[in-house]
């Protein structure tokens, strides 16, 4: 059996810092079952106990990252069964890992040498903080995800989920969200609004984009925040001012109203994207075209959209994205004839409580996810591009 030495650093400093991350755990496991004080105790006192262990007698690493193992596991099956045991698998790998990670000095290893304490605890506190925000941020999504499997018409987690019971899990919401034709109704409006107000958005925030990024274009800077103040102006107040402003001119209730309004709400996303996408464009390439004869239009479909064609993309993305997802503005120009999917999803939260809700915020999510997917990989093809050309 090899042994590994580890301590290296004292136990002054590796201590107290297993212990926090421990009241932390503990916070979490406490305020699940009732009593977070207590939580905090036990979690600190039970990793300061297991880091003194390990610092002094118990030096061979492979056994006490299994010891942590098997404590944190049997005490997550003992506190909530067999999901409390998938918890407490994953505490243990990760006290395990960090206690000699902390002992053996290896935090310092992708750090300068020159480093100093305080450089050290601001580098791993700040990645800490970032952390903590995206847990805050996507822990709603990963609890509607699990929830929409839930065999109940509840919108909490039964017995039988919490204890990976598959009598606890069915795909019932789903069923109904593809056969209900309420649903499918709010689909269709919302496939049917949602591309015609991409291609306008697209049109319309391309050719301003284009037009605003020329050096001789008299007050570039006011239009442009005319152009975006969608994006600043709450939407409350840009639906109440469509919903006077259509009203006088008959588009109130009307498909075509809906549109232009998903388009408005669009345009700053595509005009940002492609002034992002213009800024490394090369403007000799256009110069050069003209030299040889081909004229505006010529250059712009064969010399300017191919380089600018990422950001197009991208902005239109977020465009449909955006009119794919919008209530607000709907809720005051539409009529029932045009209820969005997220029109009635708001609907089902208000006069019904239907959890098929949940079934439809998770394909929202994976449909969102891949978009935004797909945005990334333009994005970075968009870098190669600009990183290639003679500018």
């Amino acid at each position: 059996m090899t042994i590994t030495p580890v301590s290296r650093k004292p136990m002054s400093f590796v201590v107290p810092v297993v212990a926090l991350s421990g009241a932390v755990a503990g916070l979490l496991v406490g305020t699940a079952n009732g009593s977070a004080a207590l939580g905090i105790l036990i979690g600190a006192v039970v990793l300061a106990g297991l880091a003194v262990l390990f610092m002094t007698v118990l030096t061979d690493k492979r056994m006490g990252r299994w010891l942590t193992l098997a404590i944190f596991t049997l005490a997550g099956f003992f506190l909530g069964g067999l999901s409390g045991l998938v918890v407490g698998l994953l505490f243990g790998w990760f006290f395990g890992w960090l206690i000699y990670w902390l002992a053996e000095g290896r935090y310092r290893a992708s750090l300068p040498p020159y480093t100093t304490p305080m450089q050290v605890l601001w580098h791993y506190t700040f990645r800490v903080i970032c952390g903590a925000i995206f847990l805050f941020l996507i822990t709603p999504i990963l609890v509607v995800m699990p929830l929409s499997f839930n065999a109940q018409d509840f919108f909490t987690f039964t017995p039988e989920m919490l204890r990976l019971d598959p009598a606890g899990y069915s795909l019932k919401h789903y069923v109904d969200f593809f056969t209900n034709p309420d649903w499918q109704n709010a689909v269709w409006n919302s496939v049917t609004i949602a591309p015609v107000a991409t291609l306008l958005s697209v049109g319309f925030g391309t050719l301003a984009a284009i037009g605003l990024s020329q050096p001789h274009v008299p007050f570039r800077q006011v239009i442009m925040a005319i152009l975006i103040s969608p994006m600043i102006v709450p939407l409350i107040i840009s639906a109440a001012g469509m919903y006077f402003f259509y009203s006088r001119i008959g588009l109130q209730g009307t498909y075509l109203g809906v549109v232009l309004a998903h388009a408005a709400l669009g345009i700053p996303f595509v005009i940002i994207t492609v002034t992002a996408t213009l800024v490394g464009f090369d403007r000799s390439l256009t110069r050069a075209a003209a030299n040889m004869g081909a004229n505006p239009v010529t250059t712009f479909f064969r010399v300017q959209m191919p380089l600018i064609l990422p950001g197009v993309i991208a902005g239109g993305l977020f465009a449909f994205i955006t009119s794919f997802d919008e209530v607000v503005v709907v809720l005051f120009v539409g009529s029932a004839g045009q209820k969005t999917l997220p029109w009635q999803m708001f609907t089902g939260l208000r006069e019904q409580i239907s959890p098929t809700i949940l079934a439809v915020a998770t394909i929202l999510v994976v449909l969102s996810i891949m978009l935004l997917t797909t945005v990334e990989l333009l994005r970075r093809r968009s870098e190669r591009l600009r990183g290639l050309s003679p500018g």
